[in-house]
């Protein structure tokens, strides 16, 4: 009979102690973030990608209540950073500002990477992209995109193009515009942007596809000749710029997004507090003027569907663009 009062006498003391539990996880889970967030960066320190980081960053720390430290994993153009995140623990304090290369381009690049693009990442928010430009040396005789696809028709295996290497978006841009245009330019590799420009001004190649604020300088200098920018939408920086898909190459849309994802399983909530405090950010005034000066030109729609809905499309279409190209890397 003892025993059996000892047992009822607990019941309502576990039940007490439950309550107490999940009473205290509730503060804990309301209070997010309650300690700094680690945002990767795969790719070095100083450049644009890691100053619009560093902004954004800043203003959210105001937002949040918390310091949004920014942490550079440079290296396998992206794929060690977003290795990294995961496999982090999918708590919202670990997140990847990531890029066309590690969100769509190398798993069809690389013969192995230890994620999935689609399937790793819970998407948090696109921030924008870099928009591209087709420039081509003062010497080639065109002045837009059908005067270029034209010459080329006319003398098959002459014109060339750079790129800042095997691979890179400068590549496959060409290896899409040859798809498209029905033209043979000829691919050729450089180890980085730099040396594929001073090969472009000096007259080595025919043309290269860079982006915008790289080209700006040597445009307006007449070094170079703008033909068309190869996004959907004309840049800023270059208004009177016509896009290549408006010259006649329709479905040509080449640039450098830009976006916010963390581990796969972060609970939805926390999605929505960061997306939100993203969105704040990208509002105020003089984040905006930092980065429209990165040449970033801001997405159209914030939500993260639609980061998730975007990346899907760019994961098929650099798929079949690779396929073509017959780059592999290891």
């Amino acid at each position: 009979m003892k025993s059996l009062l000892q047992r009822s006498a607990r019941v309502p003391a576990a039940i007490a102690f439950s309550a107490s539990l999940l009473c205290a996880a509730a503060p804990a889970h309301a209070a997010y973030p309650d300690h700094p967030i680690r945002w990767v960066v795969p790719f070095p320190a100083g450049g644009a990608m890691d100053n619009i980081a560093r902004t954004l960053g800043e203003d959210m720390s105001k937002t949040l209540g918390q310091a949004i430290v920014v942490e550079n994993r440079p290296g396998a153009g992206g794929n060690i950073g977003a290795e990294v995140v995961s496999r982090a623990e999918p708590d919202g304090y670990t997140l990847m500002f990531g890029t066309s290369a590690p969100l769509a381009i190398n798993v069809s690049l690389y013969r192995k990477i230890n994620y999935d693009p689609v399937k790793s990442f819970a998407p948090i928010i696109q921030i924008g992209h870099l928009p591209n430009v087709l420039v081509v040396n003062a010497n080639v005789p065109a002045k837009n995109v059908q005067e270029l696809i034209a010459y080329g028709k006319a003398h098959p295996g002459k014109l060339t193009y750079a790129s800042s290497g095997n691979g890179a978006s400068s590549h496959l841009a060409g290896v899409l515009f040859n798809n498209l245009a029905g033209t043979d330019f000829q691919h050729v590799p450089y180890k980085g942007t730099g040396p594929a420009l001073n090969d472009l001004l000096g007259g080595q190649v025919s043309m290269t596809f860079t982006d915008v604020l790289t080209a700006l300088p040597f445009i307006k200098s007449g070094k170079v000749r703008a033909l068309g920018v190869t996004t959907k939408g004309r840049s800023q920086a270059l208004p009177d710029v016509p896009t290549v898909a408006e010259q006649g190459v329709p479905g040509f849309d080449v640039s450098v997004f830009f976006g916010v994802v963390a581990p796969a399983g972060t609970p939805p909530a926390v999605v929505t507090k960061l997306n939100r405090a993203f969105a704040d950010a990208l509002q105020q005034p003089d984040v905006r003027k930092t980065l429209l000066a990165q040449g970033l030109e801001l997405a159209p729609s914030t939500s993260p569907e639609q980061l998730g809905t975007f990346v899907k499309a760019e994961v098929g279409k650099w798929r079949a663009v690779v396929q073509k190209s017959g780059a592999q890397l290891d």
